[in-house]
């Protein structure tokens, strides 16, 4: 299984970042998909996850109307728009997949991805 990230950068607050991780080698339909960050000395934290048909999300409250997971189960591909980005939203992004929905919890994914970084200059 192989979870690939990619879309990080840096950006000025308030700009938007789209955040794209494309999965393979897993039935992609069948997980729950979340995204989770981690900043330099801090632990991973949830940020948001979407249920396997893409129906329902659920998105931690720091992100919360800012922050939109889409996916695409024809491409295998799931999305994280971040718009009206601050500087605390710096971190590294994980995605990660669960057969669970939602998947708040980043000790018990199945699997990673191995992280983009997004850097928000004030």
């Amino acid at each position: 299984v192989q979870l690939v990230e990619s879309g990080g950068g840096l950006v000025q607050a308030g700009g938007s970042l789209r955040l794209s991780c494309a999965a393979s080698g897993l039935t992609f339909s069948t997980y729950g998909m979340g995204w989770f960050r981690q900043a330099p000395g801090k632990e991973r934290l949830f940020v948001g996850s979407i249920s396997m048909s893409g129906d329902n999300t659920y998105y931690a409250d720091s992100v919360k109307g800012r922050f939109t997971i889409s996916r695409d189960n024809a491409k295998n591909t799931v999305y994280l728009e971040m718009n009206n980005l601050k500087p605390e939203d710096t971190a590294v992004y994980y995605c990660a997949a669960r057969r669970l929905f939602p998947m708040t919890d980043p000790h018990k994914s199945d699997y990673w991805g191995q992280g983009t970084q997004v850097t928000v200059s004030s």
